[in-house]
């Protein structure tokens, strides 16, 4: 509904968000002319990217602010993290883990809002073989992104830089500056 998310963009601080949606091109186009900013979940449960359909990724690349991505290697390939950060350029990428509570947990069957989870070699599943979620923590993001091409200051700033302006929050947090908080996570020359 347009004019409820014109609503909320109008009267609210709240950044509206479009992802795991079968819009079209033009309904994605409309989403945005109406004040989303971000996409959820780039390529995720959506409209794919095609040559006479360019779905919702066309739609955000033309005009939405913000893109996220999984960058865990299960939920988007690897040469398709490296044509996002090339296709919407490192100022409008968003790095994000999606972890589930099965994060850090060994294989064994896990819970997600009442469904269960199977996690398999890192792979949390639905029982139908559904991904469901990540099992892996923004850091091993950044690690991975990284070591499918990305630069490693282009992965830092998706997800340090990036998601705080996306939320409206780089006043706060998303850099080292005097005054903001300092959430700082020290890496070595191997990303560890």
């Amino acid at each position: 509904d347009f004019k409820t998310i014109r609503e909320i963009c109008a009267k609210t601080d709240t950044v509206v968000s479009m992802g795991h949606t079968s819009a079209d091109y033009e309904t994605a186009m409309a989403s945005i002319n109406a004040g989303v900013k971000h996409t959820t979940h780039l390529f995720n449960a959506m409209t794919p990217l095609t040559h006479r359909a360019p779905g919702v990724v066309g739609a955000a690349q033309d005009k939405a602010s913000y893109v996220e991505i999984i960058s865990d290697g299960i939920h988007i390939h690897p040469s398709i993290i490296r044509t996002a950060f090339r296709l919407f350029g490192d100022d409008r990428m968003c790095l994000i883990s999606d972890a589930m509570r099965a994060c850090g947990m060994p294989d064994g069957e896990y819970s997600l809002g009442g469904q269960k989870v199977f996690m398999n070699n890192g792979k949390a599943t639905l029982e139908g073989g559904t991904i469901a979620g990540s099992a892996t923590v923004l850091a091993d993001c950044v690690r991975r992104a990284v070591s499918f091409g990305v630069k490693l200051e282009s992965a830092i700033k998706a997800a340090t830089i990036n998601p705080a302006k996306s939320a409206g929050l780089y006043d706060v947090v998303g850099s080292l500056k005097e005054g903001k908080q300092a959430d700082v996570v020290v890496l070595d020359k191997d990303l560890n």
